[in-house]
């Protein structure tokens, strides 16, 4: 009896060993095939802006580049506007993320600290944004009021804090131990030097993950650059590309379709790849050194519970 029912064991337990095997596979399959999915329009796109128009007319989908040439990236950056909104696009993003993540410490913090008088009241003033937005218009209103329509500033101050990683932040600073705080107050410290001087230095992982969204929101800014910024010399790179890859302006870019005329390695199909290369170029670089900040501050936060 003894010997059948460990037989049942071991069979029951290499069912269960032959389910999971099963199961894995189909989700390696699956991930393989979202793998697939995401990375083929990126190839297609990359290959089109290295290739001449004959090349990509012949091929339809590309994957690799035919008749390798620069000569569209060449037409991109001649007119200048390419560079300019550039430069305007990684000013919001260092700016707007330094910002973002000093004004959200120290809010956090400041929520994070049981003896905050109107504690909860400041929360649910925190949350409500999360759940209800006062609208367009009134954003629109709100921005022109503060004199900052066609300035590169109405694209980082109204979202210069987030109420979600605000809360995450609090939610970390609650995990420290409190007598740290109270070691350093003690000791004669400031609010300001508890932070700066021991909280901060214990939440680099998390600020490094929120810092990490902040940058990719900001270096994406599209919306605003649309509503507030009416001044070419303002936008942002994202409402250019917009403008050249959907309606197919190349104005934008400082040249004009005359310039396509009797052409053999650029149209406007290549032109329009090679501006999507340039806008998604430097995030794809970094990203993946970036990442280890990602994944520490994920996993940081799970065993902080």
């Amino acid at each position: 009896m003894a010997l059948n029912r460990l037989f049942k064991i071991d069979e029951t337990q290499l069912e269960r060993d032959e389910r999971s095997r099963i199961a894995q596979t189909l989700i390696y399959i699956a991930l393989i095939v979202f793998a697939l999915i995401s990375i083929i329009p990126i190839l297609h796109v990359l290959s089109v802006s290295f290739s001449t128009p004959n090349a990509v007319a012949r091929s339809g989908l590309m994957l690799i580049p035919q008749d390798f040439t620069l000569d569209s990236y060449t037409f991109v950056f001649k007119g200048g506007s390419v560079q300019r909104a550039f430069g305007v696009t990684v000013f919001i993003t260092v700016v707007g993320t330094a910002l973002s993540l000093l004004t959200t410490t120290m809010a956090a913090y400041a929520l994070s600290r049981e003896d905050l008088p109107g504690r909860n009241a400041l929360m649910i003033l925190v949350i409500i944004p999360m759940v209800f937005s006062a609208g367009i218009i009134p954003g629109y209103m709100l921005v022109r009021d503060l004199g900052l329509i066609n300035s590169v500033w109405s694209m980082i101050l109204p979202a210069m804090i987030n109420s979600f990683y605000l809360i995450l932040m609090r939610n970390f600073f609650e995990t420290i131990p409190s007598s740290l705080v109270e070691s350093a107050r003690i000791d004669g410290a400031s609010e300001l030097t508890i932070l700066f001087r021991i909280m901060i230095p214990l939440a680099l992982p998390a600020m490094m993950t929120i810092g990490l969204f902040y940058a990719i929101a900001y270096w994406n800014e599209f919306f605003r650059g649309i509503f507030y910024i009416t001044d070419p010399q303002n936008w942002p790179l994202q409402v250019l590309v917009r403008n050249v890859v959907v309606q197919a302006d190349l104005n934008e870019l400082g040249m004009s379709n005359r310039d396509l005329y009797g052409s053999q390695t650029v149209n406007q199909l290549t032109i329009r790849a090679a501006t999507i290369v340039v806008t998604m170029a430097p995030f794809a670089i970094l990203y993946p050194f970036l990442q280890r900040f990602f994944i520490k501050g994920i996993v940081l936060g799970a065993e902080k519970g």
